[in-house]
């Protein structure tokens, strides 16, 4: 699925959420801001280009700066799928 990247901080690590992009279409790769599918008012700054995104994060490699990936529940929900099993 195609989607941008959030970080966050918890404590001393740095976590990627992954949230499905809204309006892809619009991302022409030099995108200040992108508008994701969980909220119709809030997005992701500055955040990189779209990519497309495996629901199994284990195919995913993490960046260096990363030390944990997931996706966000609520863009899950939307795309109609879940990462339990």
């Amino acid at each position: 699925m195609l989607a941008t990247q959030e970080r966050v901080r918890e404590g001393d690590r740095t976590i990627i959420i992954w949230h499905k992009a809204a309006e892809p279409e619009q991302c022409n790769g030099g995108c200040d801001w992108h508008p994701i599918a969980c909220s119709t008012t809030e997005g992701i700054t500055t955040p990189g280009s779209l990519r497309e995104i495996p629901i199994d994060l284990a195919e995913v490699p993490l960046e260096r700066t990363a030390e944990a990936q997931r996706w966000c529940s609520n863009c899950l929900a939307v795309h109609g799928t879940s990462t339990e099993k």
